[in-house]
């Protein structure tokens, strides 16, 4: 039996993944953004063994969660699920003056990646549209280019790649991967999304606790317990560490080694 902590999961594919996770037999500890969601979602899987409540669009916030998720560790596997989406009109400016889809796609991860105490195993969620983002780091947080809500996503999925692929290399005694669930007809994904739901979940869960030789790699990307193409920038360490000391300046952490 494993104890999973899983980011944005008190809906949509983080939900699913804990629920499968939860009837495997396995203790899930559940995130949500606010007490209410924290509620329902303790009501929806009353086997999870805990739930934790916190924002993640602030620095101050995200690390008061990782304090409290410490709490209810150790864990054997961290599932960075927590996402916005692709549908921003506009840039939102986080009370840290970043726009949100970095501060919670981004950030956030690397923050929680800093502070928890070290699982056996990381799984960061990207998308296949990592694939068209621009790997320039030069202007991550928007403020010199007109506002792309499609390309700021994009973006911030490759960035998960990226951390993925840098605690892999600075971590060998972890198991790192990142992976696309799919587009998936979710809240985020939309009604028309043409991927099957039923498989977007799995592969988180397979990663964060299967001991098939396939799921006990590290610095891999999956689809659907495959490995799967990516950004041929995803494999430059370079710019592994070029995002990791961006988010070491904006956040004043550091990643241990």
């Amino acid at each position: 039996m494993a104890r999973i902590f899983i980011t944005g999961s008190s809906t949509g594919l983080g939900f699913m993944t804990a629920s499968l996770l939860a009837e495997e037999g396995h203790e899930v500890v559940l995130h949500a953004r606010n007490d209410e969601r924290a509620k329902t979602a303790v009501d929806a899987l009353p086997a999870a063994h805990a739930v934790v409540g916190g924002d993640v669009s602030t620095i101050r916030a995200t690390r008061r969660l990782a304090e409290s998720a410490n709490r209810h560790g150790p864990y054997d596997a961290v599932i960075h699920n927590v996402a916005i989406g692709y549908r921003e009109a506009r840039r939102i400016e986080t009370s840290d003056g970043l726009p949100h889809v970095f501060a919670i796609n981004t950030l956030a991860p690397f923050i929680l990646t800093a502070l928890m105490e070290r699982p056996e195993r990381l799984v960061y969620l990207s998308s296949g549209l990592h694939r068209s983002a621009s790997s320039d780091l030069e202007d991550v947080t928007w403020t010199k280019r007109r506002w792309d809500g499609m390309q700021a996503y994009s973006e911030s999925k490759l960035h998960d790649v990226l951390l993925a692929f840098a605690v892999a290399r600075r971590w060998p005694d972890a198991l790192s991967n990142a992976l696309e669930p799919g587009w998936v007809a979710t809240r985020m994904g939309g009604p028309g999304a043409s991927d099957d739901l039923d498989q977007a979940h799995r592969t988180q869960a397979w990663l964060a606790v299967s001991d098939d030789p396939a799921a006990t790699v590290t610095g891999r990307y999956f689809y659907h317990m495959q490995p799967r193409e990516i950004h041929p920038a995803c494999r430059d360490t370079d710019l592994q560490e070029q995002l990791i000391e961006i988010c070491e300046q904006l956040s004043g952490l550091k990643l241990g080694l």
